[in-house]
């Protein structure tokens, strides 16, 4: 049997453009010899389709649209698809369902059994799990179809998610209940190296039952999460034998009959990873939601260098605009460094000096009288931010342009950060990015490319500075950030204590980053959705108090 590996991109919500995907890509598969189509996990409604599941009719519109797309399919051609569904669930609730049609009807569905409440993942607030597990017979074929998490079940870090079905093996069942293919379709966010991770589960599960497997995965970006896509094929050994392709739509044919093998697996580096899914979450949150350029403070700064270059690459450099926006405590160099990088990366720029605004707040008597009492203080210094970030809000308010806010992750996570000034903006485009990683990804663009440097050397090896004040230097306030990111990777990532760190680092420090960790909460609720690129990202699967104190440590 052939079967086309459908990756598509679906919008969330836009279920008459999801179904033109689809209809598009089956087409093309059944051109090709297809006897079925697989795609992925809700690409009818998009995922996540979040609180629009609560919307009254959706969910039954989702229902609609998969029985119009049997009847748009009226062909020998099979078609698997994804999509939320009223359809056998009782007491009005809903499941994440898989549905098989063919010659005009839908012949099949199953529910998901394990729904994920973790992380980024809130499925038992809207679905209801399955109530039954068996194969779906297909073309001389008994498929046993699952949808993402059930092939998660015994997987070290989603085991104890999976109350209360800890002991309920989906893929085990279908295997005993005689399923010769193992079919999952999934909406997997992007993490760095998830893909090895996802082709592991599923190899153990051919391997230990002797089954060929597929997984078909969703591509693109949607709010704050990045889908790579990279769906593959498995023998029934467990081998890999075919692989689409990352971080774009991709049709990938396979006959499950003849699965030879193995492929070597193509990973990319850590960098090439972070880069390709920044510029894909970038470009398909502006294309989303509806902008076609983008603004932008370009300090002379690494951070403010990294978004210029992956705002670039994800709409062109046409439609990417820079203000240089020096004071009275900018250098001359990393003016000359800002101009030298937008020449490099072809964005359009204009240098606009904030210092008669800035002059003009001294001046006044109400607001001049505080700054004079405390000259080059914070609030002299979070003026300036602020005054920048109205700069650029006032361009993206006339034009249209997305403004985007341009801090890292370390920054943000210990406060050294400006609300209503460098946090402006309608997207932040670092922020799951350590600062060891925005320098490292520096690195890779040098690195890769043929010719010049694209982004100034200068850049990359100057002490980071806000140049708020005279001679500043981000040293003079944090610690060096070889600690700073160690440390908040173990408080992140790891949950790591306080003691555990302080085997590691001075407990002086390790304390006040963790202090700052959670008092500075309540800025990070009011930041611009970014891009997850980690496993503990800020935002939804993260959820922390604003108004506690760390008295139990």
């Amino acid at each position: 049997m052939k079967i086309g590996l459908l990756q598509l991109n679906p919008t969330v919500g836009d279920l008459v453009g999801n179904c033109d995907l689809i209809r598009a890509g089956v087409e093309r598969a059944g051109i090709l010899g297809a006897e079925l189509v697989v795609v992925s996990e809700l690409v009818v409604s998009g995922y996540p389709p979040k609180d629009l599941l609560l919307r009254e009719g959706f969910v039954a519109a989702c229902d609609a649209a998969v029985e119009q797309l049997a009847r748009d399919i009226d062909t020998t051609t099979g078609l698997l698809v994804g999509h939320p569904t009223c359809w056998h669930v009782d007491n009005e609730r809903i499941a994440n369902a898989a549905s098989l049609v063919h010659q005009g009807r839908v012949v099949a569905t199953v529910h998901k059994h394990l729904l994920p409440n973790y992380d980024v993942f809130d499925e038992r607030r809207y679905f209801r799990r399955a109530q039954s597990t068996a194969p779906v017979e297909f073309a001389g074929h008994n498929l046993g179809i699952h949808i993402c998490e059930d092939a998660w079940w015994g997987e070290p870090s989603t085991f104890y998610h999976h109350e209360p079905d800890r002991f309920f093996d989906p893929v085990g069942t279908l295997a005993a209940a005689g399923a010769d293919l193992l079919v999952n379709i999934s909406a997997s966010p992007f993490e760095v190296d998830k893909l090895p991770r996802r082709i592991g589960i599923m190899s153990s599960h051919a391997a230990a039952h002797r089954i060929p497997a597929l997984m078909v995965n969703q591509v693109g970006g949607n709010d704050d999460l990045v889908f790579d896509g990279g769906s593959f094929a498995l023998n029934a050994s467990g081998e890999l034998v075919d692989q689409s392709a990352s971080f774009e739509s991709d049709l990938r044919m396979i006959d499950v009959d003849s699965l030879l093998g193995p492929e070597p697996l193509e990973q990319q580096p850590r960098e090439r990873q972070l880069l390709d899914a920044l510029i894909l979450g970038l470009r398909d949150y502006m294309r989303k939601c509806g902008f076609r350029e983008c603004v932008l403070g370009l300090s002379g700064g690494i951070d403010s260098a990294l978004a210029c270059y992956i705002a670039a690459k994800a709409v062109g450099p046409g439609n990417v605009h820079a203000l240089l926006l020096p004071g009275r405590y900018s250098s001359d160099h990393s003016v000359a460094d800002a101009e030298q990088l937008a020449q490099m990366i072809g964005v359009d720029f204009e240098t606009v000096s904030i210092d008669d605004v800035h002059r003009a707040f001294e001046a006044t008597d109400t607001i001049g009288n505080d700054l004079r009492s405390e000259p080059q203080g914070l609030a002299e210094q979070n003026l300036q931010a602020r005054i920048r970030g109205a700069m650029v809000m006032i361009r993206s308010n006339r034009y249209g342009w997305l403004a985007l806010a341009t801090g890292n992750k370390s920054e943000l996570a210990v406060g050294y950060c400006t609300l209503y000034g460098d946090m402006c903006g309608g997207f932040a485009v670092l922020c799951d990015l350590l600062k060891r990683d925005v320098y490292a990804l520096a690195r890779y663009i040098n690195a890769i490319r043929e010719k010049a440097e694209i982004i100034p050397i200068e850049i990359i090896e100057k002490p980071p500075s806000a140049e708020l004040a005279p001679d500043q230097i981000d040293q003079d306030t944090l610690p060096p950030y070889s600690v700073l990111d160690g440390i908040l990777e173990g408080l992140i990532e790891r949950h790591a204590s306080i003691s555990s760190l302080a085997e590691l680092y001075p407990e002086e420090t390790v304390r006040w980053i963790a202090q700052r960790l959670d008092r500075n909460e309540f800025k990070r609720r009011q930041m611009p959705p970014g891009i997850k690129l980690s496993g503990r990202a800020f935002g939804t699967g993260r959820r922390m108090p604003m108004a506690a104190r760390g008295t139990w440590r």
